[in-house]
C-alpha cells in the first residue's frame, strides 16, 4: 500500500468506528426511534393512551395528575398524585419514568409537548442502521470560521407547521468548492466553542432527506480554522419519525452543489 492508501484505510476504519457510534446512539431504549407520539399540551387537561396521567401546560409550566395506581420515576423520586414539572426553558427537557418506557417532557418553539418514549416501538425494534455515502477524505474540506461582532439571533422554521426556532449565530463559516467561495451560517454546538450547520444541497429530496441534515464543527482553531467533514453528515430525528420539530436550514445554507457524502435517505423513508 502506498501512504495515501493507508491514510484512505485509516480514515475510513475512523469513520465506521464513528458511525457505529452514532448508530448505538440511535437505537438506545429511550431513544427519538421509540418515541410514539407528539402532545401538544395546553390548559385544557388530557389523558393519553401511551403514559399515564392527565397533562396540562400553562405559564407555570407543565402539570400532571395521577390516578390511584399510576406514578412516575422524576429524578430518581417517586411521585405520585399531583407534579408540577415547573418551567423548562426552550429546547430544554425532562424525562420522566413509568414501567420501561419514559415520558419526555420539553418546550420547543415556545410550546410545551409530552413525548413518550418506549423501547418496544415498532420503529425502533425493527432499526438496522443508516445507509451512507461511503467515506472519503476529499469531502473533508478546509474552512475558515468568521465570527460576528456580536452574535445574531437567528430564526428559522420547523419540520412541524407553524413552528419557529431561535438559535444563536456566533458567525459564518466560508469554505472553496467547485471552484466558488460557499459560506453557511453557523450556530452554537453542544459544548463550548463548537459549532454546527445545518444544510440541504443537490442531494436533497433525492438520495438524501429533503429537509435538513447537520453537520457538528469542532471549536475553530486560534486562527479560525475549521474541517467541514461532509462525511461525518447526519440525519436530524424528522428523518425518521413524524413526532420530531426539526429546525429548517436558514435560507443561506442551501448549498448549490450535491454533497455526495454522509448519512442518506432512512431506510425508515425509502
Amino acid at each position: 500500500m502506498t501512504t495515501r492508501e493507508i491514510d484512505r484505510v485509516a480514515f475510513a476504519g475512523q469513520w465506521r468506528q464513528w458511525h457505529a457510534d452514532h448508530e448505538k446512539r440511535l437505537a438506545d431504549p429511550h431513544g427519538f426511534l421509540a418515541i410514539t407520539s407528539i402532545r401538544w399540551l395546553t390548559e385544557t387537561p388530557e389523558r393519553f393512551e401511551d403514559a399515564p396521567g392527565t397533562w396540562s401546560a400553562g405559564r407555570d409550566g407543565v402539570t400532571v395528575v395521577l390516578d390511584e395506581g399510576e406514578e412516575l420515576v422524576v429524578d430518581g423520586v417517586v411521585v405520585h398524585g399531583r407534579h408540577e414539572f415547573g418551567v423548562i426553558p426552550e429546547r430544554g427537557g425532562v424525562f420522566a419514568g413509568f414501567g420501561d418506557a419514559v415520558a419526555e417532557v420539553a418546550k420547543r418553539g415556545g410550546h410545551h409537548i409530552l413525548r413518550p418514549r418506549h423501547p418496544d416501538h415498532a420503529l425502533r425494534t425493527r432499526f438496522h442502521g443508516v445507509p451512507a455515502y461511503t467515506p472519503d477524505p476529499a469531502w473533508a474540506l478546509p474552512g475558515r470560521f468568521l465570527a460576528y461582532d456580536t452574535p445574531r439571533a437567528v430564526t428559522v422554521g420547523a419540520v412541524a407547521e407553524g413552528l419557529q426556532h431561535v438559535y444563536q449565530a456566533p458567525g459564518e463559516i466560508e469554505f472553496e468548492f467547485g471552484g466558488r467561495t460557499h459560506r453557511l451560517t453557523a450556530f452554537n454546538g453542544h459544548t463550548p466553542g463548537s459549532l454546527f450547520v445545518l444544510f440541504t444541497d443537490r442531494t436533497s429530496g433525492v438520495t438524501t432527506y429533503p429537509a435538513n441534515r447537520s453537520l457538528a464543527l469542532d471549536a475553530p482553531a486560534p486562527d479560525g480554522t475549521v474541517t467541514l467533514d461532509f462525511n461525518r453528515a447526519t440525519n436530524l430525528p424528522c428523518a425518521y419519525t413524524d413526532f420530531a420539530t426539526c429546525p429548517l436550514p436558514p435560507a443561506e445554507n442551501r448549498l448549490p452543489f450535491a454533497v455526495e457524502a454522509g448519512e442518506k435517505l432512512p431506510y425508515e423513508r425509502s
